[in-house]
């Protein structure tokens, strides 16, 4: 996986915040999932890279970048890491709760993002309805409130399979890659500190208005609140479209990443 020392950092107000930058060419910014960092991209990466400007960030309180000490908006420090960058407008491309910065960001900078590219999620309206997955998340939330870290990996990574595989139906590799990274972010933080992230006000009624191409990859196996999440995004605005991929669940880019690259690659090189 990505080393450190491949980083550069972004001095914000609020902490440096990390991101990586390879290539050349129109940009291409990759938004991780909850809890994870970058590296969730590490398939993605190079294979972009041999055609596009890629800035994979580390969200804050995530990976290498710093936690929140005040009231902060993804949007904003993504708007101001591409302008640290001289960059955009971008292709934004988000899994899970990268779907909602990505979308969160189209709307309050537009004048810095050409297209959106979700998977796993679509607004940062988090939109869970299914009572399996509110059991789920809820038993996740106990398990990190009390600070039992191991009882919440194996919480997670069921997760990562969806509702109708189990761990085992998941290449361990993965597993591995994805216990990694989010045992990385959740050293970073203590049990009950205070969450500043604000989320963003009047979404919905401004979605209809995103006047850029916005796609959504679903994994077929993946929980269906999230991708209903994402088919809601794409339903609601002008120009959205939706392809799935099957025998994966809510990391599509990793359990098949030739599929997803290729998808992925044909939708930014149609732009």
């Amino acid at each position: 996986m990505t080393a450190a020392s491949e980083l550069s950092f972004f001095a914000s107000a609020d902490g440096d915040l990390a991101y990586r930058e390879v290539g050349t060419g129109a940009p291409v910014v990759l938004l991780h999932s909850g809890f994870a960092d970058h590296r969730v991209f590490d398939d993605q990466i190079p294979t972009l890279a041999a055609d596009f400007h890629v800035i994979a960030p580390d969200i804050r309180g995530h990976g290498f970048s710093a936690n929140a000490s005040k009231p902060f908006r993804w949007a904003d420090d993504l708007a101001g890491l591409l302008r640290h960058l001289d960059l955009g407008p971008a292709v934004l491309v988000g899994l899970s709760m990268g779907a909602g910065a990505a979308t969160d960001t189209a709307l309050e900078y537009p004048e810095l993002v050409r297209a959106i590219v979700v998977s796993g999620g679509g607004t940062s309206a988090f939109e869970y309805k299914d009572p399996e997955l509110v059991e789920h998340a809820a038993r996740a939330g106990q398990l990190l409130a009390t600070g039992d870290i191991a009882g919440w990996l194996d919480q997670f990574t069921q997760g990562v399979a969806g509702p109708r595989r189990t761990v085992a139906d998941v290449a361990p590799s993965v597993i591995r890659r994805l216990r990694e990274l989010t045992a990385h972010t959740i050293s970073k933080h203590t049990p009950g500190e205070k969450d500043w992230y604000v989320p963003l006000a009047d979404l919905w009624p401004r979605v209809p208005k995103l006047d850029v191409p916005v796609l959504a990859i679903h994994g077929a196996a993946d929980w269906p609140d999230s991708i209903a999440m994402a088919d809601r995004l794409i339903h609601t605005v002008p120009n959205g479209r939706s392809t799935t991929i099957e025998g994966v669940g809510h990391y599509p880019n990793m359990e098949k990443p030739d599929v997803f690259n290729e998808i992925l690659t044909d939708f930014l090189r149609s732009l």
